[in-house]
């Protein structure tokens, strides 16, 4: 019998001239192309997801200081999960594996139930649907809590978009926010601050070149239909990427990827989130869902060139 791939099952997708790869593992996003060219900066299938590739984060995106929180008059104490900053990260989905609930050539839809464990006390149902459109890849997250009492919530994804000359210094970024978040040494938000006159001010196109960001941003200016578009273009080739954040989504991190082991700054990240680091500390941005209460937000990623 052969050895499952690292990564577990692996659900296909196709539609036209594009092609996207969904996993068993953490129900994340492996792969996505569109007319051969590679959107996203993944991963092979025998590999693990590094630098968070492609994973939902689920029940909360990004870093939990000390993994320590309290709600409803509880405390709890979660796993370190990036110890060398003693911080919980990410949340309890990423290694989980998830089941196919639903597929055809253009979708598919991972759902995994989160059951209470130490540091976390409620059961979850999580579903993510991936869906190949003319104009893009849609995903859609639904939460709902199946426990008898309340339960904090929170929400994230990972993409890398890639770079096509391999480094992210040579993308043109555009990220339509007015305020961005100031981080201590262990990645922690310390306040917010106005991007004007800051060199994270991203509201125009603006080429990468030597900037570090690990940066969260919020106050996102959207459009019309409610969206928040960050768009990353290389100027050379001439394409463009969308990243298109519904009303869900109030914050995105762009991280450069500069600490990454394999492959530092190859592939810019613009993580859709519901909510800022350290939510479940602090409850800004936390949503509260009711027993039998829903989460559910979309967001999307739109290659110019179809």
């Amino acid at each position: 019998m052969p050895y499952p791939a690292a990564s577990g099952r692996q659900v296909v997708l196709a539609r036209g001239p594009q092609r996207a790869v969904v996993v068993e593992v953490g129900g994340g996003l492996r792969a996505y192309e569109a007319a051969g060219v590679a959107v996203l900066d993944g991963y092979g299938e025998d590999e693990r997801a590094s630098g968070g590739r492609g994973q939902a984060l689920l029940p909360w995106p990004n870093r939990l200081d000390s993994g320590r929180y309290e709600f409803d008059g509880e405390s709890y104490q979660l796993p370190l999960t990036e110890p060398d900053r003693g911080n919980a990260i990410h949340g309890l989905t990423r290694w989980s594996a998830w089941a196919l609930l639903e597929s055809r050539s253009d979708r598919a839809v991972l759902g995994h139930t989160l059951h209470p464990q130490p540091g976390w006390a409620w059961t979850l149902d999580l579903r993510v649907e991936y869906r190949l459109g003319d104009t893009g890849l849609d995903v859609t997250l639904q939460a709902r809590n199946r426990s008898g009492r309340r339960a904090p919530f929170a929400a994230g994804f990972h993409p890398y978009l890639a770079a096509p000359t391999g480094r992210v210094d040579d993308l043109e970024v555009t990220v339509p926010a007015v305020t961005r978040y100031l981080t201590d040494d262990r990645g922690l938000p310390t306040e917010t601050a106005p991007v004007a006159g800051s060199d994270v001010d991203l509201r125009v196109p603006t080429v990468l070149g030597g900037r570090v960001l690990d940066t969260g941003f919020t106050d996102l200016e959207r459009d019309s239909q409610g969206m928040a578009v960050i768009e990353v273009r290389d100027p050379q080739a001439g394409g463009a990427v969308q990243v298109r954040l519904g009303p869900a989504w109030s914050h995105v991190m762009v991280f450069t990827g500069d600490t990454l082991p394999a492959r530092p700054r190859g592939g810019l990240a613009v993580e859709p989130m519901s909510a800022p680091a350290n939510a479940l500390r602090t409850g800004a941005g936390l949503a509260i869902l009711d027993p039998g209460g829903e989460f559910q937000g979309s967001w999307s990623i739109t290659p110019g060139w179809l």
